[in-house]
């Protein structure tokens, strides 16, 4: 099975649950009784179906439904779907107040509930299906020709895509000798290219996947030659991995295959509207963020006599900003409840919103990092600079904080920038939302089984740092009087 096999199946479930749904919106509206006024209802909402079908096509096709670009999570799962059923009741509620028929707007909100459920649970139903088929050990097997950043990263890519039915058992790394070293976790053992073809089938391959900065070189091609005569499938892997902000296409010249590497770059459009987002949205968050902030500045104010602070940030191209945050350090170790939480629940970052309105951030896009660390980036990893930083990103909701490696971070950032849309961005901001919400309730947990340093520790540090203070400035006063 081939993702583009699974990405059929879950389409075909989607329109066959529509019926269904369709089916159980009516009995809901009219407490499980199909009475004359409900049969009336239902064949009113027919068209609707028929648009709501047509809709979900080019939407589930638009937007890659199937949810396994970048790879299987839960809430990206749930984001997308949301979106996507939101965008389709917006259009039906739009059609049924031009249309003017006699047609039950609390049916069609049963309608959207349902699609909403059945559409999540058959794409995880999907994932289970795939990794029962991982469990049973009916996918297809596949060895990496190379050992570097760029056989490591194909690994991965697999490994996060279970749609692709394939899973890689090892690697393979040419030698001069002639000879191939093969490589499962730790273990290396050369093998003569003689023997490479009776190990590929002791091990039951069926993909080999050649991921090497020169491929042309004679074992190599050999190998690939030899693997064709067995049955074995070949791939190739285009070079040089740097181009990955490249979107390729291949172009068939009468049997001789082109691969053309196209720059990615988003419409003008999509810049403006992301900056629009930028400046409406930042300033409905401003208004819930103020009255959180000016009360945690008053107890940073009392601990450490200063509430914020200005970082030096790189932002677009390169170009340094200065950063506003709280003044509560990334690695809290010795600190209070109160800077573990605020820090837990990333509300030190808070006061960004005021450099997304200066045009310095974004909402959404990779983070800044310091000037002395952009110096250090390789060319690859340069690439993030290509767009404003954002005050969460792709990285974040995949749970990448400070203390993650560059490169990890940037794989999902260049996957963000790959595949720029509105759509995205709403759906990372829906993701933050859903992280923010899990790390709250498992602090919650924490805190409940340890109370003594909960919020009550708190408020006696700060009421003893007040009292001191107090006390200090009585002393100082009756000392100016004697």
């Amino acid at each position: 099975m081939k993702a583009r096999t699974v990405n059929r199946w879950i389409l075909v479930a989607d329109l066959a649950w529509l019926l269904f749904a369709f089916l159980g919106a009516e009995p809901l509206r009219y407490d499980n009784v199909w009475s004359t006024a409900g049969r009336a209802a239902g064949e009113a909402l027919l068209p609707f179906l028929a648009g709501a079908a047509i809709l979900w096509f080019f939407l589930s096709s638009w937007m890659k439904l199937d949810c396994f670009r970048g790879g299987w999570r839960f809430p990206a799962v749930v984001s997308q779907v949301l979106l996507a059923v939101l965008s389709l009741m917006f259009v039906l509620l739009a059609a049924d107040y031009l249309w003017r028929g006699h047609v039950s707007r609390l049916a069609l909100g049963y309608f959207g509930i349902l699609l909403f459920l059945g559409f999540v649970s058959i794409r995880y139903v999907a994932r289970l299906l795939l990794l029962q088929k991982y469990r049973t050990g009916d996918v297809r097997r596949a060895v990496i020709v190379g050992t570097d950043q760029i056989a490591r990263e194909v690994a991965l890519k697999f490994k996060r895509h279970p749609e692709m039915v394939c899973d890689v058992i090892g690697f393979l790394s040419p030698e001069d000798s002639g000879s191939f070293n093969q490589r499962n976790s730790e273990d290396v053992v050369t093998v003569p290219t003689i023997g490479v073809i009776d190990l590929l089938h002791a091990q039951r391959v069926t993909d080999l996947i050649v991921a090497l900065p020169r491929p042309s070189v004679p074992e190599v091609l050999n190998l690939v030659g030899r693997c064709r005569e067995h049955g074995i499938s070949a791939s190739f892997v285009p070079q040089p991995y740097e181009l990955y902000l490249s979107k390729p296409s291949l172009l068939d010249l009468d049997g001789i295959p082109i691969l053309e590497l196209r720059e990615v770059s988003a419409p003008n459009l999509f810049f403006l509207s992301k900056r629009f987002i930028d400046l409406v949205l930042g300033m409905v968050l401003s208004l819930f963020a103020i009255p959180i902030l000016l009360t945690v500045a008053v107890g940073l104010r009392w601990k450490k006599s200063r509430a914020f602070r200005w970082e030096k940030r790189c932002g677009k191209s390169g170009e340094v900003f200065s950063l506003l945050r709280l003044n509560v350090d990334r690695e809290v170790v010795n600190g209070t409840w109160f800077e573990r939480l605020l820090v837990k629940m990333s509300v030190t970052e808070l006061p960004q919103l005021w450099n997304v309105l200066r045009s310095e951030m974004s909402l959404v896009g990779p983070r800044p990092d310091p000037p002395e660390r952009v110096r250090r980036y390789s060319e690859w990893e340069q690439q993030r600079l290509s767009i404003k930083p954002g005050m969460t990103g792709l990285a974040q909701v995949h749970g990448l904080r400070d203390q993650n490696s560059l490169e990890e971070k940037t794989r999902f950032d260049l996957q963000y920038i790959l595949n720029p849309s509105a759509v995205t961005d709403a759906s990372i901001l829906l993701q933050t939302l859903w992280t923010l919400i899990t790390r709250l309730f498992q602090y919650s947990r924490v805190v409940a089984e340890q109370p003594d340093t909960g919020a009550g520790l708190l408020f006696n540090e700060v009421t003893t740092q007040i009292l001191e203070e107090t006390l200090q400035s009585a002393h100082r006063s009756q000392s100016s009087a004697d």
